[in-house]
Parts: C-alpha cells; structure tokens; sequence
C-alpha cells in the first residue's frame, strides 16, 4: 500500500504542477522487446515484454526480423499502456533504447526491409574485416576493426543482396540501427487503400523521421568520434554511400512525435540511447570514475570518462556514453563480452540440463565447486580485452566425476572471469582501480553469481532496487528533454541500493581461480575452420539470449 501512495502522491505532484504523470521507454532487446511505463520517482507502473525469432542462417549467421519487431513493439507500447490504465494525455515523452551494432536496410518508400537485420553478434563479415585499416579506424571511430559494429554488416548487404547497392547509391534506401528503425516506423504517416492487406500494406515514409543517437551512431564504425559526424573517408573505405545514413541527433531531444493512430498518437519521442549506455545514464553513473555492469545476453561494462575520450591500450573501446541536447558529450571506456546470460540460455535449449533459466542457480548449488571444469563460450569469437574472431567455445578440465551440475556452475563462473578481464583492463587504461561496481540486468538475481563476482574482482558489487536500468536510462533522457526530470542531480538523487555483495574468498584463492580460467581460454584460439561450408554443424553461430 505504501508503494501505491508514492505512486499516487508523485503522480498527482507532477499532474498539479503542470506536468505529465508518466515517462514510457521502449526497450528492443538481443532476445525480446519491452515497453515499461515510469512516473516520476523512477518506478515501474507497468511492463509490456514479447519475444523475437532468433534467425540462424548458417554457421556464425544470426538475424532478425525486423518486421516482426516492429509488430511487438506496437504491441507492448498498447499492452504497457492498457496495463497502466492511462491515456497519452498523461505520457511526457517516450524513450527508445536498442541492441547496438544490428543492422537493417529498408526502402524510403515502401518502408520494406531489403534484407533481415543482421544481429550485432553475426559474424559472417569476417572477409570485410580483413581488407579494412585498422588504425586509420581506431584513430576515427575509438573501435577496433571488428565483426561486432555496424558498418562491415552494411557492406554484407550492400554486397550480397541482389539490386540493394544500386537503390543506395540511388538515394532509395535508409540504413539504421534498431533505434532508427523504431523511430522511422512511429512518426511515418500510415497510408492503406481500402481493402488492402494491413499486413504487407503499401506504406509511406513520407513524414517519417530518419534519426539516430551519438551513442548508436559512434558503433557503426563510420562516425569520427570527435566531430560526432559522418565520415566520408571512413564510408568510402567500407563502400557505403552517405546518403544512406541517418542525422546524428543528441540522445536526450524532441526528434518527432508518434505518428500512429492509438493510445501514444502525438507524444514526443525524445529520448533516444543504445542499450548499454542507457543503462549507465539508468544506473546514474554520470560522473568520471563511475561504472556500471550489465548482465544480459552478453556482459558489458562501461566507466564513464568524463567529456574528453579516452583511448584504450587495453582492448577497450572508446565510444560516446551519452550527449544531453546541446550540452558537451561524455566518453567512456567499455569491455564487451559476446556470452553470458546466453551460455545459460544454451545449457537449456541445446543441452537440456534446465527447464528455464532460473533453475541454473539451484542446480550449480548443488555441488560445492566446478569440479575442475571451466566454460569459455567463445560461441562467436571473443570480444574485449582479446578480440579473437577466431576462437570457439571450449568446455576444459572433463573428467568422470565431472556432473551437467558441475557444468552449470562453471557456466555461471565464466560469466564472472570474463568481467574480472574487462575490469582488469580498465584498471590498467585508467590508472585508478575499481573500488565498487554498480551491475544490473537479468542474472544480477542470481545470488551464487553475484557473490562470486565480488570475490573474483575483490570489490563490493551492488543491485539497485530497480533492476531494469536500460529501460529506465531511456525514460531519464526523454524525461530530461521535455522537462519531466529538473536534471542530471535529480537523476542521481533517485537511485537506490537493493543490496550490496562484499568478498569474501581469499585473494590467493580467487586468482589461482583465474589462473585456471586463463589457461582454458588459450585453448580457443586459431581453431581451425571446417573446409566445407557448414562442417562441424553450427559451430561459431552466434548465441542468443537474455
């Protein structure tokens, strides 16, 4: 009851003081697509959440729908809406928050997608990779020449499906990332003929907005990171006409209003982030010196470095953590990690030991350690600090006592050692050693997981009370455009501690632990490839989950 009346209380607050009563973030995620309904207080209202097909073509081929996530975003932005029991009379603004790097093409006109989008952990760009600079690319963009961004996928298309190079060179398409896609979908003019198929429809994009962020747009390997601009040497060396891409917009600005007839008609779009560094703004880590860990499909750790960026001699990359309208942009260092929460989504799907995701926990506490055993789930190479493309997946250290339980456990330890790699380097590109560590995402409930994490960095490690800090760093930058939120302290004033986990294992122990882990990592590397297309059935596809 209490929480009610602070949701009642703030509410009115806002409404009486001539402002609107909730901030709404769409959330298109790696595995699913959420829309969560925020007042003002940063509390969840209601949640809307549909899964996505994961697409696997061929051997390190991973792909989406993008037509089939626009349908499910439409669907929770009404269910979240319907659930909350609001009108957009009383929704500020909406904020969009995306999977990075995921590429889609689609026709100005029609709006038809030319091909499905290519999921940020694909890795059939590799032949690209090899013919690009990668210091003239280090230099511009704060990246490594990688699979992972957006700019190689662009060129697959290009390339690789029939006619599409020709309608971009000819002005006819538009290339974005998720978050352009969303927006150009809610602001175009809908256009049916009567007894036309609404589902296929001969649709406009007249009107519609064709935009991304800083932070989306310095992942795709083709903006300078220091003039937040378009490259054109940088477009040239990877065969993408400019006219294809988006207008860089700051992350937190009016960019259109929902076009779409329905409970959302009219509301201003004005928050836009990718989902990494909306979870630092969510996790309010606006200070240099401040990190934040996120738990999902993969693992990704950003350290806010101020608004000068900061080069990595580390394996880091440099990117733009988040620019609030006019004011400076703020850099920051990230470590990615391609596989965790999707190493446990594997043990379920592929290998059958659990039923869902949430029995992981029991079962790796059924055993008192890993046996010897350690997972490095290079299922796609490996990504910050090593950048190996070519490594695969290794399970190390069987022997006969060795149980599916035992493997469990060390699925879940992987996920740890990775982020020990990446804070690691940071450590050492920052010169200041990590004394805590803010995390959030699905497997912070995970309690064995997160314990472990705090022994393996030595470092306390904290939740907050809300845990869906992605969505909620969206609805901050929106809230923050429209005047919902006051500003960046209010912002920082909001965010609470659920629980903090302190180390307790030995210093001795825990890197004896790594020292085994380092060891079964060096075994992934130059795996060979198979010589016929499709050999060795699916190894290196790209993993999904959540």
């Amino acid at each position: 009851m209490e929480s009610i009346a602070n949701q009642l209380t703030g509410t009115f607050a806002r409404l009486t003081s001539g402002r609107r009563g909730y901030v709404l973030a769409v959330d298109q995620g790696t595995t699913s697509t959420r829309c969560i309904v925020f007042d003002g207080r940063g509390t969840i209202v209601s949640v809307g959440q549909l899964e996505h097909r994961q697409l696997h073509p061929g051997p390190g081929m991973v792909e989406h729908d993008p037509e089939e996530i626009i349908r499910n975003t439409r669907r929770v932005m009404a269910d979240a809406v319907a659930t909350a029991d609001i009108s957009s009379d009383e929704i500020a603004a909406v904020g969009i928050t995306n999977q990075r790097e995921t590429t889609v093409i689609w026709d100005r006109e029609t709006g038809e997608p030319v091909y499905n989008a290519i999921v940020w952990q694909d890795t059939r760009t590799e032949d690209i990779c090899s013919t690009l600079d990668p210091a003239l690319f280090r230099e511009r963009t704060g990246l490594p020449v990688s699979t992972y961004f957006s700019g190689p996928k662009i060129r697959w298309i290009l390339d690789n499906v029939e006619g599409v190079r020709e309608r971009a060179e000819r002005g006819e398409l538009a290339f974005g990332t998720m978050d352009s896609w969303i927006v150009w979908e809610l602001t175009r003019r809908s256009r049916h003929s009567p007894g036309q198929d609404r589902g296929r429809r001969g649709r406009a994009g007249s009107g519609a907005r064709h935009v991304t962020d800083v932070t989306n747009a310095s992942r795709t390997m083709l903006m300078d990171l220091r003039t937040q601009q378009w490259d054109e040497e940088l477009c040239e060396a990877l065969g993408v006409p400019v006219s294809l891409l988006p207008e860089i917009v700051s992350s937190s600005e009016v960019v259109g209003r929902v076009r779409r007839r329905g409970p959302l008609h009219g509301v201003p779009i004005a928050g836009i982030l990718g989902d990494q560094q909306a979870a630092t703004f969510g996790q309010a880590c606006t200070e240099p010196g401040e990190a934040k860990n996120t738990y999902g499909t993969g693992n990704f750790l950003l350290l806010n470095t101020g608004t000068e960026p900061q080069v990595s001699d580390h394996g880091l990359l440099t990117t733009v953590a988040y620019r609030l309208g006019n004011a400076p942009t703020v850099f920051a260092l990230e470590g990615s990690v391609a596989v965790t929460g999707s190493l446990v989504q594997w043990l379920r799907d592929n290998l059958g030991f659990i039923s869902s995701s949430a029995e992981v926990e029991e079962l790796a506490r059924s055993v008192d350690d890993n046996g010897g055993c350690y997972i490095v789930p290079a299922f796609s190479g490996l990504l910050a600090p090593r950048w190996r493309p070519e490594a695969r997946g290794v399970i190390t250290g069987l022997t006969g006592y060795v149980t599916k339980a035992h493997i469990a456990r060390a699925a879940l330890e992987a996920t740890a050692f990775q982020t020990r790699e990446v804070v690691e380097a940071m450590n050492r590109d920052s010169g200041v050693p990590l004394t805590s560590l803010r995390v959030d995402g699905g497997m912070v409930a995970n309690d064995l997981l997160m314990q472990f994490q705090a022994d393996q960095l030595g470092v306390p490690v904290t939740v907050p009370a809300v845990s869906e800090t992605t969505a909620l760093g969206a609805a901050y930058a929106a809230g923050l455009a429209v005047d919902f939120f006051r500003d960046v302290d209010e912002i920082r004033s909001l965010w609470q501690e659920a629980r903090t986990y302190t180390p307790q294992e030995s210093k001795e122990c825990r890197d004896e632990r790594f020292r085994m882990w380092n060891a079964a990592v060096e075994r992934t590397f130059d795996w060979p490839v198979p010589r016929e297309p499709g050999a060795g059935g699916a190894a290196g596809a790209g993993a999904a989950g959540d």
